[in-house]
């Protein structure tokens, strides 16, 4: 699925474990509570994306951008985040808002 339009798709729930997501338009989707553990998320967009309460362990996120994304209560190391592209707004796990 790489390259996909998914944008505004809604996902919330979704087992999408260990896929290839890489350079997805995921943009304003709903991915809240979705397993996205091992799935490559390498320069996705995912610009505004619902992802509270997602399980992102292993993803990999580099240079993908999570601008204005809800990350409230996901499960993802700080290290993953260390390598997106952009957090300009995001809401971060721990409730607090990125500058």
């Amino acid at each position: 699925m790489t390259h996909a339009n998914l944008s505004s798709a809604k996902l919330n729930n979704t087992d999408l474990h260990k896929v290839n997501l890489y350079g997805a338009y995921l943009n304003g989707a709903n991915l809240s509570g979705a397993d996205l553990h091992g799935s490559d998320l390498r320069f996705a967009y995912l610009f505004g994306a619902e992802l509270q309460s997602a399980n992102l362990s292993g993803t990999d996120l580099r240079n993908a951008d999570l601008s204005n994304a809800n990350l409230l209560h996901a499960n993802v190391e700080r290290a993953q985040l260390d390598q997106a592209a952009s957090l300009q707004g995001a809401i971060m796990p721990d409730g607090s808002k990125h500058p």
